[in-house]
């Protein structure tokens, strides 16, 4: 495998550009400022990266996880609501 496989499916940053490839995501986090990248976030996704880069198959779906965590670190987790149940009368 290499670093020019693409991703499962593109990672869109919020500026609107978009991770496509494994180099792509190795790129955008060797950019990231000194003080970032060595955080554990970043760390564990630049682990993903180059195993995927040495062994591709289900790896790639694994870097675009490691990087959306990595991407997503310290913001809220979205609110799911609660599923509405309809509600039963028992009979007996």
């Amino acid at each position: 495998m290499a670093w020019s496989d693409r991703l499962e499916e593109p990672i869109t940053l919020p500026e609107g550009r978009a991770l496509v490839t494994l180099e792509d995501a190795a790129r955008y986090i060797q950019k990231l400022p000194k003080t970032e990248q060595p955080k554990p976030h970043w760390q564990t996704a630049t682990g993903i990266l180059i195993n995927a880069a040495e062994t591709g198959g289900g790896w790639l779906m694994l870097a675009r996880i490691g990087m959306l965590r990595a991407l997503n670190h310290g913001r809220p987790k979205p609110l799911i609501p609660p599923k509405r149940v309809k509600p039963y009368k028992v009979l007996r």
